[in-house]
C-alpha cells in the first residue's frame, strides 16, 4: 500500500514539475509547485521505503563480506533490521507527537507558504508509512531469528 502512495506521489511530482517548467517557459509558472513538490517528496520517500526494505534495495557495501564468518553477516543483518524498525517507530512517534502538539494542544494548523496546503495530511501519511516500514523490518528481524537466514540472499549476501 505504501509503495502505491509513493508511486502516486512520484507521478504527481513529475506532472507538477513538467507543468511548472512548461509554464515558466511561456511566462506562467504553476502557482504552488514548490509546495506540492515538497509535500510530494515525503510521499515518495516514505512510501517507497517499505518496498525498498522488502526487496533488499538499500545500499549494501560488502567489501569484507567474503572473508567474514556467516554469523557476523547475520548479526549485521539482524542489527540493521532491528535498528531500522526502531528508527521508523521513532519517526512515527515524533511525527504523531508533532501533529498532536500543533493541532490539538496549541490549535495551530500548519500550512505551506504559497497555497496553504495543510501539513497534517502529509504528516499522517508519514506516520502510517513509517509504521508499515517498521513492521516490515520487525518481521525481517524475526525471520532472521526463526530461520537463521536472511530472506534477501539473492541480493549479494553469501
Amino acid at each position: 500500500m505504501s509503495a502505491l502512495v509513493g508511486t502516486v506521489g512520484l507521478v504527481v511530482e513529475v506532472t507538477v514539475i513538467l507543468i511548472d517548467v512548461v509554464g515558466r517557459f511561456f511566462g506562467f509558472p504553476l502557482t504552488g509547485a514548490q509546495d506540492i513538490t515538497a509535500m510530494g517528496m515525503t510521499l515518495i520517500v516514505f512510501g517507497g521505503m517499505a518496498l525498498c526494505d522488502k526487496i533488499g534495495g538499500h545500499v549494501n557495501v560488502d567489501l569484507f563480506e567474503g572473508i567474514m564468518p556467516r554469523w557476523m553477516i547475520w548479526t549485521g543483518d539482524f542489527v540493521a533490521a532491528a535498528l531500522g524498525a526502531l528508527i521508523f517507530v521513532g519517526i512515527a512517534w515524533t511525527t504523531w507527537q508533532s501533529i498532536s502538539l500543533m493541532r490539538f494542544q496549541m490549535g495551530i494548523v500548519q500550512t505551506t507558504n504559497i497555497i496553504d496546503l495543510q501539513f497534517d495530511w502529509f504528516k499522517g501519511a508519514i506516520v502510517v508509512m513509517s509504521i508499515i516500514t517498521a513492521a516490515g523490518m520487525t518481521l525481517r528481524a524475526i525471520g532472521l531469528i526463526v530461520t537463521g537466514e536472511n530472506g534477501q540472499e539473492s541480493k549479494g549476501h553469501a
